[in-house]
């Protein structure tokens, strides 16, 4: 039964026009470009581009967020590595969920209280302004630059298997410009419901893939679970029967495992385009209420990536996997098997979808950063030059980011794990970010010198250290570009393939060292008031009354 589903899956996986994909993707752009034209005729004026006017609800947050932190690291690319790494793939998603319960139980509010547009407003709140914001600003748009590669990387891969005719640049440069008119245009008001869409799509694909699977297996976890305890694929000439179930299939060292943990447990804190999402809900209150929204829905979605990843690796092998689009393309080639046709489009259509909302939201993110950090408050030491003139240097920003991811997602090319390369991102943010807006939250002693120590230090360690890992100096066709495995060729320095385990405490010891070497009282004397802000709402910024 399963060889001849697999037969027809394989036909039909032959270079085809598919009308469907077709229609459903065009569908999806067009609403999404309707939303934006009518979003942007509402984001006049600063909060209206940056926060939505605060005006935005608790579960339309709460799905926004679930929108823009199920990525397409989390849909494609934790699927695939599901599919073909078993047990060690899900440790993934057990990573990111616990991220996200963690960490946004602990800065949600605060952060909410105490800034206005960027995290970076909580750093220059008692502390020194203008270096902070920019080293700040510096290390918000290199970690949203590195989980836009990632999601640009799956929209071409997607879009190139979906739509045959369309090389993998092409569609690499067709998400890069519609994330760029979605954030030129619509601003921060576009970029929500364009990720409440997407999540709404999201949860409906992968409720239904999962219990096509399940039907698979008569509905029964006991045969579902064991039909994984043998499941044979081809390495390199020898055929291999492995459990999926067993751990060690992916990390071999225990210490690749700790380090990739801390990363997706502590990084979810210092990610820019999650932490701005609460700038978009009048007070506090409305923040923790979509807290438990997303927290929800998140859940929910990451228990079910566990079926139709260990679904892919059973019903269709890791051998058909790889040589149909590879591991990012499991879950829609599932679809296609379980559903048709029909269902393939739908499945990539919601990937798609998924792609360009957490695109959307990296780049406002990183755009937001640099005008309101950089350009404003650095540059021009908090007072806009002309009306409007902050939104215009977002906007021009916008492009500038969407061309890099796009340029750097095409020098990485299609082969690259997006999950993999998510993790990445989150190893910067929580060695740079995260120690900065925990200390500067909850340490009194805590001052400018330690942010800027801890700033530093863990943007350069965590990248510096990637430079050097298997990631980059092993030649490895599946996360190294083609031009780079004719001129990397030496053993990695550093053997682990997540930086966290060494990064991390990097960041955090430089802040304490930064801080202990250096007094500032004017930082200790605004953190009584910080606390007071940040756990009452008092002086917060409110929803615009327009």
């Amino acid at each position: 039964m399963i060889a001849s589903v697999l037969l027809a899956v394989a036909d039909s996986a032959a270079p085809a026009t598919n009308p469907a994909a077709i229609a459903m993707f065009v569908g999806f752009v067009a609403a999404t470009l309707v939303i934006t034209y009518f979003s942007a005729r509402k984001s006049t004026g600063s909060s209206a581009y940056f926060a939505a006017g605060r005006r935005i609800t608790g579960w339309q947050n709460g799905l926004a967020v679930a929108g823009d932190y199920m990525s397409a690291a989390s849909f494609l690319g934790i699927a695939g590595m599901i599919a073909l790494s078993g047990y060690d793939g899900f440790l993934y998603s057990v990573g990111f969920l616990v991220a996200y319960l963690t960490v946004l139980l602990l800065v949600a509010e605060p952060l909410r209280n105490a800034g206005k547009y960027t995290m970076a407003d909580v750093l220059a709140y008692r502390l020194s302004p203008r270096p902070v914001r920019a080293v700040a600003s510096l290390s918000t748009i290199t970690v949203s630059t590195f989980y836009m590669i990632a999601q640009m990387v799956g929209a071409g891969g997607l879009v190139k298997v979906l739509l045959p005719g369309i090389s993998y640049n092409v569609a690499v440069c067709g998400v890069g410009v519609l994330m760029i008119v979605y954030v030129v245009f619509g601003g921060m008001l576009a970029t929500t419901w364009v990720q409440i869409v997407k999540a709404v799509l999201l949860m409906s694909g992968s409720v239904f893939l999962s219990v096509l699977v399940m039907s698979r297996f008569h509905f029964s976890v006991s045969e579902f679970f064991g039909s994984l305890s043998q499941i044979t694929f081809h390495k390199g000439t020898a055929v291999i029967t492995a459990d999926f179930l067993t751990p060690g299939m992916k990390f071999k060292n225990p210490l690749d495992f700790i380090s990739l943990g801390m990363a997706l447990v502590f990084g979810t804190a210092g990610l820019p385009h999650i932490l701005i999402r609460f700038y978009t809900v009048p007070d506090a209150k409305t923040a923790r209420s979509s807290v438990v929204w997303a927290m929800v829905l998140i859940g929910i979605f990451y228990i079910m990536t566990t079926f139709f990843g260990f679904g892919a690796a059973s019903v269709l092998g890791p051998d058909f996997i790889m040589k149909n689009g590879g591991g990012n393309m499991a879950a829609p080639q599932l679809a296609r098997a379980m559903g048709g046709d029909i269902f393939f489009a739908f499945i990539s259509a919601v990937a798609f979808a998924t792609i360009l909302a957490v695109v959307a939201g990296l780049t406002i993110s990183a755009s937001t950063s640099f005008a309101h950090d950089f350009f404003t408050n650095v540059i021009h030491h908090g007072k806009e030059q002309k009306p409007g003139e902050e939104v215009r240097v977002a906007r021009i920003t916008a492009f500038v980011v969407g061309a890099i991811s796009i340029g750097l997602a095409i020098a990485l090319g299609p082969s690259a794990n997006v999950a993999f390369l998510v993790g990445l991102a989150f190893a910067v943010a929580a060695s740079a970010n995260l120690p900065a807006i925990v200390f500067s939250i909850f340490w009194k002693r805590f001052n400018t010198a330690g942010a800027m120590a801890g700033l530093i230090v863990g943007l350069v360690s965590s990248i510096g250290i990637i430079l050097i890992s298997p990631t980059i100096m092993t030649v490895d066709a599946a996360t190294v570009a083609a031009a780079a495995r004719h001129l990397i060729q030496r053993a990695p320095i550093f053997p682990l393939e997540n930086p966290g385990i060494v990064s991390i405490p990097l960041g955090f010891l430089a802040a304490i060292i930064g801080t202990l070497c250096s007094n500032e009282p004017r930082a200790e004397e605004k953190f009584t008031e910080l606390v007071v802000r940040a756990n009452t709402g008092l002086g917060a910024e409110k929803a615009s009354t327009h």
